[in-house]
């Protein structure tokens, strides 16, 4: 697979190209372009004739990352996801799908370049706003239990937490990073939030929001008012694995409105 280098990272990068639309693939917290083919959100499957742009974010999968909390901000993301759209396909718009931290970082690139995007489908929304001082202090206790007793001790921890009824048939995972640079992403985390209520409302391409139930670390709430800030967009609920299962069909039905 091919590299390309970031202020402080090498990101490991994957071009599907069949022609057609731009469309540009993001994974979530901890996740990869592998672990999330495991847990069924790899909804670029689904697609074809495109030019399908996956890539494992700093510090994640086959990507390098330093132990530097900032950088793992989501405005940095941003800044790594504009430089990669620069690169493979400069001067087009392009169609930007992406779960939790995937989410917020295609946000934050398309508040910061409107022009950048015909078309977003976002998955699961991450807490924002007043419900992320709360998540923030997880990410930092999570980081703290990391160091102290090691990525197996958070991993056996999270298995006694409730997962979201349409997750319950995705297999178990493993976060998919280095364990030596998983505290700094966790840090990173804490100091991260949405764009403002009022620049999300500034979005002005076709948006799908997809969302689950029951799942605090993404609240339908964060999803419900992403849906309701950006005009004319679009929100679909999950309640069973099943309904997952369509989301790649959403995703294929979104970037055909793009075709000629």
């Amino acid at each position: 697979m091919p590299t390309y280098a970031v202020p402080g990272a090498e990101l490991d990068v994957e071009l599907s190209d069949e022609g057609g639309h731009p469309v540009v693939q993001l994974h979530g917290l901890t996740s990869s372009r592998h672990r999330d083919r495991l847990l069924d959100l790899d909804l670029g499957r689904g697609l074809s004739g495109t030019r399908l742009l996956r890539y494992d974010a700093r510090g994640h999968g086959r990507s390098t990352g330093r132990a530097v909390p900032e950088d793992y901000r989501w405005t940095v993301l941003a800044d790594d996801l504009l430089r990669l759209l620069d690169h493979w396909f400069p001067g087009e718009r392009v169609h930007g799908v992406g779960p939790s931290m995937g989410c917020a970082t295609l946000l934050h690139a398309a508040v910061r370049e409107p022009d950048r995007f015909d078309g977003l489908t976002l998955l699961v929304p991450p807490t924002a706003w007043e419900s992320r001082v709360a998540k923030a202090e997880d990410y930092r206790r999570a980081a703290v239990v990391v160091e102290e007793q090691g990525m197996a001790a958070f991993v056996e921890a999270g298995r006694a937490a409730p997962r979201p009824p349409a997750t319950v048939e995705a297999p178990e995972t493993v976060p998919d990073v280095d364990e030596a640079l998983l505290p700094a992403l966790f840090r990173g985390a804490a100091l991260c939030d949405l764009p403002p209520r009022e620049a999300v409302a500034r979005i002005a391409v076709p948006t799908t929001v997809l969302a689950w139930t029951e799942d605090p670390a993404h609240p339908l709430s964060t999803a419900e008012t992403v849906a309701s800030l950006v005009a004319g967009a679009v929100l679909e609920v999950a309640s069973t694995p099943a309904d997952v299962g369509r989301w790649a069909g959403i995703l294929r039905d979104d970037v055909a409105r793009h075709q000629p």
